[in-house]
């Protein structure tokens, strides 16, 4: 319950009249615990908790409707162990805000899945695209697994609606940002490829990206080229040629993100994140273009 009311931004405290003990806490007929919130999120917590409550069945107690629940429909993929989600969608700012040490965030799991979506990549590129010699190979993969991409397969399964965050991550937006979206999708192909083995993991993989390896097949290797869609664009509309800004950098050097926001006519039109500008800039022009009303797709 605690859990429940946290993740949705309502802190919550635990207390109890038994007596202390070093073992994990028990509940019997003779004990209870009681979950306190602030005064002020009260109304809140009962709102969460009653869109949460699950009836009797035969007189039995049966648990809380799973959180998860769509996103397992969304993935066509039905976990055996729900923590290991649970775990893939815990992103680094909600672990931290955990005072019992109980709560561990996805990273480790972040690194697994990019190994395990690197591998199943280049494994579905090698049986796809034979012709492709070694460096179309590694162009398209560069493409698939890039930031900007995992962020929209992540959009399309709505992974950001489920995403455990901090209370300050929630506040500044986290559920859209690029990072945390691409981060908790590689998060989740490792949950799947440790709950399910590699098969159901390959599986997913196959499933999702499909539509992007067709997309492949259609348009060649060298892919869409957004940035000069938005220049000629722009110039269709007699404005002033887009440029490209670097907001900031965040990250340690070993895996640094560029943020940069695309300009035109002094006005900025949008902004996107990725491993390299080159990615950044190519995102920031896709968004651009859908601003602008010009159907990215159909490049």
């Amino acid at each position: 319950m605690r859990g429940l009311l946290e993740a949705n931004g309502v802190p919550a405290v635990i207390a109890s009249h038994l007596p202390q003990s070093i073992f994990p806490m028990v509940v019997n007929t003779l004990g209870e615990i009681c979950i306190s919130v602030h005064a002020g999120d009260a109304e809140q917590a009962r709102r969460i908790i009653d869109s949460h409550r699950t009836g009797l069945t035969n007189g039995k107690l049966v648990r809380l409707r799973d959180e998860f629940e769509t996103l397992q429909q969304a993935i066509a993929y039905r976990f055996r162990d729900r923590g290991l989600l649970e775990h893939a969608m815990t992103h680094t700012s909600r672990a931290n805000e955990d005072v019992s040490g109980g709560v561990v965030d996805n990273e480790s799991l972040e690194f697994l899945g990019d190994a395990v979506l690197g591998f199943l990549i280049a494994d579905l590129l090698f049986n796809e695209f034979p012709d492709f010699d070694e460096g179309d190979k590694s162009k398209v993969k560069a493409g698939l697994v890039s930031t900007a991409t995992l962020a929209r397969q992540a959009e399309r399964l709505r992974v950001g609606d489920h995403l455990l965050l901090g209370r300050g991550e929630e506040k500044t937006g986290g559920r859209r940002k690029q990072a945390l979206l691409a981060d908790g999708y590689e998060a989740l192909i490792a949950a799947i490829y440790l709950d399910g083995g590699v098969e159901h993991a390959r599986a997913f993989v196959a499933r999702e990206f499909a539509p992007l390896i067709e997309e492949t097949r259609r348009v060649g290797v060298g892919g869409q080229d957004y940035k000069s869609a938005l220049q000629e664009l722009v110039q269709s509309r007699s404005a002033a040629l887009p440029e490209y800004r670097l907001v900031g950098t965040v990250g340690p050097d070993h895996r640094k993100r560029f943020q940069v926001e695309v300009v035109v006519n002094g006005e900025p039109l949008a902004d996107a994140s990725g491993t390299s500008k080159k990615e950044a800039e190519q995102e920031a022009a896709r968004l651009a273009l859908e601003k602008l009303g010009m159907n990215s797709s159909h490049l």
